[in-house]
């Protein structure tokens, strides 16, 4: 199963939510990693091995692409377009449900 990270930007009650789905979920108020960087946020998600999920389509566009370019891996960055936590949840699960830690890497999806 697929391990997600929440950007700080990402309603805390998805953590729960995806949890009852089987999901491993961490948020950087877990991590101690409130007010970092989005490098910073991305570099933690990709040392702990966990999909990088936020709300933030233009940073992570282009850090995704530099990860790339740097020759980087990371264990893939979904990007969520703003919605009802319950409606977004179950959308998550659906779609990484088609994916394992394997096939996400490097992958960048939107959701």
């Amino acid at each position: 199963m697929i391990s997600i990270y929440c950007d700080e930007d990402v309603d805390i009650l998805v953590k729960p939510l995806l949890e009852a789905k089987g999901f491993k979920v961490l948020t950087t108020l877990d991590e101690k990693m409130l007010g970092a960087s989005d490098i910073q946020q991305m570099n933690h998600a990709a040392e702990k091995e966990h999909a990088f999920l936020t709300h933030n389509r233009l940073d992570f566009e282009r850090l995704c692409a530099d990860y790339i370019n740097d020759g980087k891996n990371h264990y893939g960055v979904i990007i969520a377009t703003r919605r009802n936590v319950y409606d977004l949840a179950r959308r998550i699960a659906r779609v990484l449900s088609g994916y394992t830690k394997e096939t996400i890497k490097n992958q960048l999806l939107y959701i």
